[in-house]
């Protein structure tokens, strides 16, 4: 009897889905897997309607061309740069397998999101992370030099996330200038997740794009823009000409992204733009994230108040994961699940605040209470 390989042997349930499901078990409020209470918005909605029943065969691998058009309108680029993907992950996935290989050695951050590390080995190539800092006075910091310091003959390319998952930094243009300045010294590819550009709450995102456009891919998100995370509709800027290779490549995976989806897309960007949907989107997360953050520091949390995504991050000795949502029913997600060749900072946990605020109340007194019988 043939057996799997180790890679498949190896694969385990991933965090997020292990405590959505213990959530779900115990009747817990889900601060844990980032996706939205709040439905997406009226004018999606009403679009992926129209579109059922007129669009639902194959589209191009590539994308539909109003998609892909609709893309490079809101992000700044050509269209015909634009790949559309069957979500983020897959985007990601694609650039995995187009830009490095067996040999090469792939820099990110750490604390890292989970899908980069086996996406870079499934490619063949080695992960190499590098540690943000983490004081309580600053929060979580680029370390600039200790990046430097991990490039190698074999580096073949710079992954980054900004705004950031799981810390919620947002790098400034500077430490994104001195990361450009490294990738052309070494002559490196640039994958830049940018899947939440939208939520950030103060000065708007630098996009490296717009710092290195011949050798960054942007990776975005319909699903974090407009609260569909479900509907799996993501995309890839490449460097000029490339899109025609990235999507041959993706073509022998999912093929396509859900037709009736993208067309439903390709209508919502613009208006999404037009109407300020973003901007109520921001305020209203910034007003949970605070509601969040507040009752967590009442609860003797060090709290690390993010500059984007919809997550916060904290630290609290004594909190474990497993016990909060089995006895105090809040589902939250260990620090330790992001770090891979670096220790976690001690009772560090990330949470999501794209809950409704009814939701956010009721984690917090459940904690509070909880808090109260372990007193």
């Amino acid at each position: 009897m043939p057996e799997l390989l180790p890679r498949a042997r190896s694969s385990s349930e991933s965090v997020f889905a292990h405590m959505s499901r213990l959530a779900l078990k115990h009747g817990a409020v889900n601060l844990g897997q980032g996706f939205p209470s709040d439905p997406p918005p009226a004018f999606l909605l009403d679009a992926a309607r129209r579109a059922v029943g007129t669009a639902d065969q194959y589209s191009p691998p590539i994308g539909l061309p109003v998609l892909r058009d609709a893309i490079g309108t809101d992000l700044g680029v050509d269209g015909a740069d634009v790949v559309v993907t069957s979500g983020a992950t897959e985007a990601l996935s694609v650039l995995a397998l187009a830009l490095y290989g067996p040999g090469d050695e792939v820099l990110m951050l750490e604390p890292v999101f989970d899908v980069y590390v086996p996406q870079a080995r499934l490619a063949g190539a080695v992960p190499v992370t590098v540690p943000m800092r983490l004081t309580d006075a600053e929060g979580w910091t680029l370390d600039l030099d200790a990046v430097r310091r991990a490039i190698t003959p074999r580096t073949r390319a710079l992954l980054l996330n900004s705004p950031y998952n799981p810390t919620g930094t947002v790098f400034s243009r500077t430490e994104l200038e001195v990361l450009v300045a490294l990738a052309r010294e070494h002559d490196l590819w640039i994958v830049s997740d940018e899947v939440y550009d939208e939520l950030y709450f103060g000065e708007r995102p630098t996009a490296l794009r717009d710092l290195a456009p011949e050798r960054t891919f942007t990776v975005g998100s319909a699903g974090k823009r407009l609260e569909a995370t479900g509907w799996r509709v993501g995309w890839i800027a490449c460097p000029p000409g490339l899109a025609p290779n990235v999507a041959a490549i993706r073509q022998v995976g999912s093929f396509c992204a859900p037709t009736p989806l993208q067309v439903a897309v390709a209508v919502a960007l613009p208006v999404a733009r037009r109407t300020g949907f973003y901007e109520t989107l921001r305020a209203e997360y910034g007003e949970r994230m605070r509601l969040l953050a507040e009752g967590l520091r009442s609860l003797g949390a060090t709290v690390f108040t993010p500059s984007g995504t919809y997550f916060l991050t904290l630290r609290r000795p004594g909190w474990s994961a497993e016990a909060l949502v089995e006895e105090a029913g809040v589902a939250v997600i260990p620090g330790d699940a992001f770090f891979v060749n670096h220790p976690a900072p001690g009772g560090l946990f990330r949470l999501a605040f794209c809950k409704s605020r009814g939701e956010l109340g009721r984690a917090l007194e459940r904690l509070e209470r909880a808090a109260r019988v372990g007193a």
